[in-house]
């Protein structure tokens, strides 16, 4: 691909929505398949121990399976890997229930909650469960975190990385916040993004630009697109089915235009 703009060869896609538990079962359901029944009602990432699989919130949980999809995917070491961990709010469930529980009893908060809850809660999972000390980024921008969390993994291939991690994910929100935020159900997905050419693999060039970016359209909107998370699907949506050009919101009054040349 010639032009300006960011450029990646995308080396592995992950995925994670109920009744889609990878980027396989997502493109067969974007092109005219069905929802997996029998798929697992919650993801499990298998590189924690069963303690603190157990013991992770959803939010953490999707992140990790479909960050380990996508490494798995690439055949990239994880440890080697920097990251964008792209989130609207972190986990508005549990901060849902800190609040009502300093509201009316402080002194029965959980740690392990309290724990959870910070921002960067799935990135600090991924790194110790990984092994991984390259510098990992924690980004919310709202409605536009996964535009800008993509546009950051893209100024790090930019700027010297050779391959970079991006994931991004929602989960519930829950009490007053949910007229804040609302966010309904469970979705991830991550991209291994390079600076490595390669006729195997999709490449993207992405341009920030003054506009308004459409709302999310199509089959995977209308089954997920009550996620917080839900901006990115046209991109996955274009992966999965051959997609040459979609936009991106990036903010109230930009949109990353992203072209693509598979494979």
């Amino acid at each position: 691909m010639s032009g300006t703009g960011l450029l990646a060869s995308i080396e592995g896609v992950g995925f994670w929505a109920p009744g889609l538990p990878s980027f396989e079962a997502m493109r067969a359901f974007a092109r005219g398949g069905a929802i997996d029944a029998s798929a697992p009602r919650r993801p499990m990432p298998q590189l924690l121990p069963p303690n603190e699989r157990r013991r992770a919130p959803d939010s953490v949980a999707v992140a990790l399976v479909v960050a380990q999809q996508a490494c798995i995917q690439a055949g990239r070491d994880p440890a080697t890997l920097p990251s964008v961990f792209a989130s609207t709010h972190g986990d508005l469930g549990i901060t849902d229930y800190l609040c009502a529980t300093l509201a009316s009893d402080a002194r029965a908060l959980s740690p392990t909650r309290f724990h959870n809850s910070v921002h960067n809660a799935a990135a600090g999972y991924w790194t110790i469960g990984t092994g991984c000390h390259a510098p990992s980024t924690a980004i919310s921008s709202f409605d536009a975190s996964f535009a800008q969390g993509l546009l950051e993994a893209l100024v790090q291939l930019r700027t010297g990385a050779q391959a970079v991690l991006l994931v991004a994910y929602d989960a519930p929100s829950a009490g007053p916040l949910a007229a804040v935020s609302r966010s309904e159900g469970l979705l991830g997905a991550a991209l291994l993004l390079s600076t490595a050419p390669s006729h195997r693999h999709a490449q993207l060039r992405a341009t920030l630009v003054d506009a308004a970016a459409p709302a999310p359209r199509g089959i995977l909107a209308e089954q997920l697109g009550a996620n917080a998370m839900a901006p990115m699907l046209p991109l996955f949506h274009a992966l999965a089915t051959g997609g040459d050009l979609v936009s991106l919101h990036a903010g109230p009054t930009q949109a990353l235009r992203v072209e693509f040349a598979h494979a």
